[in-house]
């Protein structure tokens, strides 16, 4: 007996629906939370790096690393870096076996402004894919959105054909520069946008059609580049963007969207974002600086941005400092 298609949908989660409108990106660096929700990539960042790294899982991985960096030279200084970058990519190699596409892996957040730093380090990621026989195809190089970052993006995809997702992404300059650099895919960060305006207007909940955050992505749709929405607070959010290219999302929100049996529909289309009017800039270091400069709240958040994920950079480094002590002294 057929089923009709209301019956159908009701049946389907809307993990299952928004599937059928938008690529799902996992936002995580737990193996286990990407098997069981299925997505075509994964994203991940030092801070969720930190977090597997702390897991007792996922610790084969760090001593891999470890000895993989005392081996590569005599300094300390490039030991550590050399034992992050493997530990970068020898998560992305585990999480490229379970999904079909490509993960993104960051350049470290200290680098954010210098460009040649992070085309240096972006290509020294590719290079142990590469040596790990993983084209550089299935990788995305995660930079900041400063103006530095946006430039080693343009270079990075010009020079090496290496491709690049800017995180980060708060503010229309961000969004306007990267398209004008050629990047991959951006990565409107919606749910720390809404955070900024709760923590900083007398409003304190917004409906998903008057979202800040996602009015920031809708104004990125109007420009050709990629757009891969991330940083969501509430499954609302994510099922507003229905037609999104991407979107990157959480563990804890793939599985209430797993659990969720709404309707979801078809939100954001090429030609809706094609319609959009706003005036296509063209920016110059001194244009760019200057229109990001006047939101307050890309500025903020993509300081703060940089911060938070330095500091996880840091304690990541301390960790896999005290461990690499170990292993020298044989403990």
């Amino acid at each position: 007996m057929s089923v009709s298609p209301d019956k159908r949908r009701k049946m389907e989660s809307a993990l299952d629906q928004l599937k059928k409108h938008t690529v799902v990106v996992a936002d995580t660096g737990d193996f286990n939370a990407i098997e069981e929700y299925k997505p075509q990539d994964a994203t991940t960042n030092p801070s969720l790096i930190l977090a597997a790294a702390k897991m007792p899982a996922y610790q084969q991985l760090v001593d891999q690393a470890i000895k993989y960096g005392i081996a590569s030279c005599r300094t300390e200084e490039e030991q550590v870096t050399n034992t992050m970058d493997k530990l970068f990519v020898n998560f992305g190699l585990e999480i490229l076996k379970i999904i079909p596409g490509r993960v993104s892996t960051e350049v470290d957040a200290r680098l954010s402004f210098d460009k040649d730093g992070m085309v240096a380090r972006a290509r020294r990621l590719i290079s142990l894919y590469e040596e790990a026989g993983v084209s550089k195809e299935r990788v995305l190089i995660k930079l900041s959105s400063t103006w530095e970052g946006i430039q080693a993006g343009r270079e990075l995809e010009e020079k090496y054909g290496i491709h690049c997702n800017m995180t980060l992404l708060f503010s229309f300059a961000q969004a306007v520069a990267c398209a004008e650099a050629k990047v991959t895919l951006i990565s409107p960060f919606v749910g720390r946008i809404l955070d900024w305006y709760k923590e900083n207007t007398d409003r304190k909940s917004y409906e998903p059609h008057e979202d800040p955050g996602i009015f920031v992505l809708k104004c990125s749709l109007s420009h050709s580049t990629v757009v891969m929405g991330a940083s969501f607070r509430n499954t609302g959010e994510v099922k507003a963007l229905a037609g999104c290219d991407l979107l990157t999302i959480s563990p804890g929100l793939l599985g209430e969207l797993s659990q969720d049996n709404s309707a979801v529909s078809l939100s954001l289309s090429p030609q809706g974002a094609k319609s959009n009017d706003l005036e296509k800039l063209h920016l110059d270091e001194k244009a760019f600086r200057w229109l990001h400069n006047e939101d307050r709240m890309a500025v903020e958040k993509l300081s703060d941005g940089i911060r938070k994920f330095a500091a996880d950079a840091v304690k990541l480094e301390s960790m896999i400092k005290e461990k690499m002590l170990n292993v020298k002294n044989g403990l």
